[in-house]
């Protein structure tokens, strides 16, 4: 059985000093130790090691970026709690960790849409992405859940259109989205929105609202 210590020193002999650069010029700046692998160097590894709820726990503390990235892929939905998820998404730092946490695992879970209303709320720049990456989770991968969830969502997405930083403003406007690219009354719902969202006086507002409704209006 593979440790996460093994893991680990693997990912080390992977260490790519040119994709920590490229990385860190999109954004993904991790405070704890970062290697540089690629996206599909960790997926092929994580897949050996699928549903490991105890590997993934061990691999998240290890702080290690791209340690905590398989985590996100190999945990059991099933087994993640509400204190997991609430550690877990304060300890992201970057988009790429909670983009991974929420759009990977944690729309998988029971509680994701509490969390996705709850996190959109909060204030810290990583927690509020966490929210609405989670939103737009959710209306790709839960095709079992009513529109009702994502009209709830609408009204929060407006709310929050205004915040001026970066990380936060595209995840609300990809949350917008991919709600409005669900199904044709979600479509409609989401324009409507957007159009509302356009009216605010807000650069952010204003671009979140122009760049939805250039998709969906083209549908």
């Amino acid at each position: 059985m593979t440790t996460a210590a093994e893991i680990i020193a693997h990912l080390r002999t992977l260490r790519n000093p040119a994709d920590i650069e490229g990385q860190r010029r999109y954004g993904i700046a991790p405070q704890g130790e970062h290697l540089g692998i690629r996206a599909p160097v960790l997926r092929d590894i994580a897949r050996r090691h699928r549903r490991d709820h105890a590997l993934a726990l061990e691999l998240w503390i290890t702080a290690v970026h791209e340690a905590r990235i398989i985590a996100t892929l190999i945990d059991d939905p099933h087994q993640v709690t509400r204190g997991q998820m609430e550690q877990w998404t304060r300890e992201c730092d970057n988009w790429g960790a909670t983009d991974a946490c929420c759009c990977v695992l944690f729309d998988r879970t029971p509680f994701a849409i509490e969390k996705a209303h709850m996190w959109s709320a909060r204030r810290a720049e990583f927690v509020k992405r966490c929210g609405f990456v989670l939103m737009a989770g959710l209306a790709v991968h839960r095709k079992e859940l009513p529109d009702v969830v994502f009209l709830e969502f609408l009204p929060v997405i407006r709310r929050e259109a205004t915040d001026e930083r970066n990380f936060v403003k595209k995840a609300v406007n990809w949350a917008l989205r991919q709600i409005g690219k669900r199904n044709p009354r979600l479509r409609r719902a989401a324009i409507v929105a957007a159009k509302d969202i356009r009216k605010l006086d807000s650069r952010s507002a204003r671009w979140i609202a122009a760049d939805a409704l250039r998709e969906l209006e083209n549908k």
